[in-house]
């Protein structure tokens, strides 16, 4: 289950035992209760083979009450109200005190937001709890209380509750008035503890810490060297106009590390050069060696780092998941040998097909999985399999989910024999991306022509009629596909049903123009009528018409084989974006408890090129900028300043805003952000998205094109054949270690 999926694979070995058979701890065994029994081995095999699909942890009871138990808890309804549940109390950051229901962040027009009552949202907090105490002690019970102790993922879920529930405790007390909810930053946990591939992840991260330390110490080093050399090469001179580098960037250390850090990343590029620059072309090789060592060489070398360390992590984490996969079927087979009459002296342990038959109609899996498994079943001969059998069996849960496209229709009219040729010929898609190529020219076009114009002197016939003819071109092609391929088959396929989507949606808004706005004609320009002007319509016509035009990926080979390996990874690496997720939540709470209404406006002054001591603004900075709306006022806004500052792009205007609206300390928290985020996150993700696409890339270049079956591969699938199989040893070593199922064998 999820609290036992952090384990690694195979565990310090225990001393085996001897005999053959199975039973429970405690419980009698399959000869002395007899039927009932029976029905409990079919039951654990049901649950074990539940686990195998899922890829969890058997490491749980075992007993029929606990079996129950856990079947409800992983259903699709308790797990759904239980991340139900996870979103609504992350979400309740955007609505309670300070509330993000606003119009704008922007501190100089923002109205005061609607903050909930006191106790409203504590009462959410309050149910949020109690199901969360519900989820640990059940989770807590199904292991077991030995395993429990040993579950530090538990032990934290269970401080965190306790300290979140002294919390609101204390807020109530204050009448939610207090400025500080120490239950806020905890609440991501709730989100990390729930995953097990987000744990995983923490867990490689945190093995990469070291290697990564050291490069960091390096970078260090590097910038407090050239924080001194800067220091002294732009010392303050007895002439004030020779020293507008020592002004702005290097009048003492915090200034210089400051300036060097930003420039580590570009972002004040060549901005920071320039006063020394304009001196003595010299500089120049300053800024230029300190960014080829430190940005080139140092960052790649960390970028080098991360890479290697996760190089194979997800070929480890699938591996694992297949001995999880392959453990969970084993057992299953174990409990089920039990229900047979071996004699004694048998080498080899079998299952009747009829007991594996009752095993399946209760088992929750695939339908195209299930149904695989039971013709195979119908087809062997055998009464009995073995061990290597029953495992070949469920090998089906391995292969690739195939979609086979509805055949055509078939006509009985050489006419329409001759219509479905030509209309169902790859050459018609490809004269429909040529006249969609022609209409995004032609938008283009006229909307270069109208760039300068006023609205008022605009004629939106030309525009309106181009889209009128291309839109019952679209609409006439999407229905001559559907005669030559039929319904069923045109909808298989994603990419018609993104065009059809798109053209009905047109075809609809066009429809609602001419209604309002009657026919296309010189000057058409009426009055506004309904909720969208006449070419706020034409615009959303064009919009859709420009997103249409993607209808061409498909057709294109090695375009298509980008898009669809991207989207893939989307999928299947959650876990990457829920670590995002932690970080960021985690980071704004922080942030709007340390620089809440740090940011006041003082007045819309526009002037450049000024000083900030002479009371106007200096160019380029927050003020001068209009950098109003990024704060951390509340959530939401929050949230986006922190985006700003992970793209790096300017992020030296946060450093100095809030270093001087709040305290100079304040860097430490932008620094801090920038490499969690920018160095850490995005490395690591840079790094997994290299080795998933370089294998899906090499998986896709080598297999034929079939056009009526469409693969869909998942993670799991795409390292199979470099997996390696656990072994016999392997598996009965691990079933033998299981807390409670005992093998005697």
């Amino acid at each position: 289950m999820e609290a036992g999926t952090e384990a690694e694979p195979l565990l310090p070995p225990r001393s085996w035992r001897t005999g053959r058979g199975l039973w429970r701890a405690g419980a009698p065994t399959a000869a002395e209760d007899g039927t009932g029994d029976n029905d409990l081995h079919i039951n654990q095999a049901v649950v074990f083979i539940e686990d195998a699909i899922q890829y969890r942890s058997i490491n749980h009871r075992v007993d029929s009450k606990s079996l129950w138990l856990y079947r409800w808890y992983y259903s699709r309804t308790c797990q759904w109200f239980l991340s139900l549940t996870i979103t609504i109390i992350l979400a309740l950051a955007f609505i309670e005190n300070p509330s993000s229901l606003t119009v704008t962040s922007d501190v100089r027009y923002r109205l005061p937001a609607w903050n909930p009552p006191c106790g409203l949202t504590e009462s959410i907090e309050l149910l949020c709890f109690l199901v969360f105490t519900v989820d640990v002690s059940v989770k807590s019970y199904l292991i077991g209380w030995a395993e429990f102790w040993k579950n530090k993922w538990l032990m934290a879920y269970i401080l965190t509750l306790v300290i979140s529930l002294a919390d609101w405790i204390v807020s109530l007390s204050f009448f939610c008035t207090e400025s500080v909810r120490i239950r806020r930053i905890l609440r991501p946990f709730f989100l990390l503890q729930n995953s097990s591939m987000m744990k995983k992840t923490l867990k490689s991260i945190n093995s990469t810490l070291p290697e990564m330390g050291s490069v960091v110490l390096l970078l260090a080093v590097h910038l407090s060297l050239f924080a001194m050399f800067a220091m002294l090469l732009f010392a303050r001179t007895k002439d004030g106009q020779q020293d507008k580098e020592w002004v702005g960037y290097f009048r003492n250390l915090p200034d210089s590390l400051t300036s060097l850090l930003v420039l580590l990343t570009t972002a004040n590029n060549p901005d920071v050069m320039i006063p020394a620059y304009s001196k003595n072309r010299a500089y120049s090789i300053f800024f230029i060696l300190f960014t080829v060592l430190g940005n080139l060489f140092l960052m790649n070398l960390l970028t080098a780092i991360i890479y290697n360390q996760f190089r194979g992590y997800l070929l480890k984490s699938v591996q694992s998941s297949l001995f999880r996969r392959r453990l969970g079927i084993r057992a299953a087979f174990e409990v089920l040998s039990s229900l047979r009459e071996t004699p004694t002296n048998a080498q080899q342990l079998h299952v009747g097909t009829g007991a594996l038959l009752q095993v399946l109609q209760k088992v929750e899996m695939d339908s195209r999985c299930k149904q695989a498994i039971v013709r195979s079943l119908k087809t062997c001969s055998c009464d009995e399999l073995s061990a290597a059998q029953f495992q070949k069996l469920f090998e089906e849960l391995d292969k690739d989910a195939i979609k086979q496209h509805p055949p055509s229709p078939e006509y009985q009219s050489q006419f329409m024999q001759k219509m479905q040729f030509a209309f169902g010929h790859p050459y018609f898609g490809y004269l429909g991306n040529v006249v969609a190529l022609a209409n995004i020219v032609s938008i283009c076009v006229v909307l270069v022509m109208d760039a300068d114009k006023q609205p008022s002197k605009r004629d939106d016939f030309f525009l309106g009629a181009i889209n009128c003819f291309f839109i019952l071109y679209y609409l006439l092609e999407m229905l001559l596909k559907i005669l030559a391929m039929g319904l069923k088959r045109y909808l298989s396929y994603p990419s018609n049903r993104f065009d059809g989507l798109l053209t009905v949606i047109l075809l609809v808004l066009e429809v609602a123009t001419f209604a309002l706005y009657g026919f296309p004609h010189p000057g058409w320009r009426p009055e506004f009528m309904g909720l969208l002007s006449l070419w706020d319509m034409v615009r959303l016509a064009n919009m859709l018409i420009v997103f249409r035009f993607l209808r061409i990926i498909p057709n294109m080979k090695f375009m298509a084989l980008v898009v669809t390996t991207l989207l893939d990874l989307v999928k299947n690496l959650r876990a990457f974006a829920g670590i995002l997720v932690v970080v960021f939540y985690a980071f704004a709470i922080s942030g709007i408890m340390l620089f809440k209404d740090a940011i006041v406006p003082f007045g819309n002054i526009s002037a450049i090129n000024t000083t900030y001591d002479n009371g106007t603004l200096q160019c380029g900075t927050y003020e001068q900028l209009e950098y109003w709306p990024n704060n951390f006022d509340d959530f939401a806004a929050a949230v986006v300043t922190l985006w700003d500052v992970m793209v790096v792009n300017n992020w030296q205007v946060f450093l100095e805003a809030f270093s001087r609206y709040s305290s100079p300390w304040a860097k430490i928290y932008f620094v801090a952000w920038w490499l969690i985020s920018s160095v850490i996150w995005v490395n690591l993700f840079v790094a997994l998205l290299l080795e998933n696409f370089i294998h899906k890339w090499d998986r896709r270049c080598h297999r034929e094109p079939l056009s009526d079956i469409e693969y869909q591969r998942t993670v799991d699938l795409m390292f199979r054949d470099v997996l390696e199989e656990p072994t016999e040893e392997e598996l009965m070593e691990k079933l033998h270690q299981h807390p409670h199922l005992q093998l005697c064998r």
